[in-house]
């Protein structure tokens, strides 16, 4: 059984601070609520922060490009400035079992 719908592409996420990690921290909770709802809506398959940490990335799932950028435009992170956001959707044409 596959968690992605026929008509759905994957999208890679990569997200790079604009500014010091001290300045990203007190909006982390406020992130970490709208990942959760990322995850609750079913866009996100994958997560978590870079090694080293200048930022983080994600595997996402939804109908096109357009209805995951606007969500994305929500996160608290854009909201504040503090990151920078370049999305790759891709045709998965080969997945492990289960995705």
């Amino acid at each position: 059984m596959s968690i992605l719908a026929a008509d759905q592409n994957l999208f890679h996420v990569d997200i790079e601070y604009k500014v010091d990690l001290a300045l990203v921290e007190p909006h982390m909770q406020a992130h970490l609520a709208f990942v959760d709802e990322g995850y609750d809506r079913g866009f996100f398959l994958a997560s978590g922060p870079k090694v080293p940490r200048t930022g983080g990335a994600i595997l996402a799932t939804a109908p096109d490009l357009e209805v995951l950028t606007e969500f994305l435009a929500r996160d608290p992170f854009v909201t504040e400035g503090l990151i920078a956001l370049n999305v790759t959707e891709f045709v998965p044409r080969r997945t492990v079992e289960g995705l």
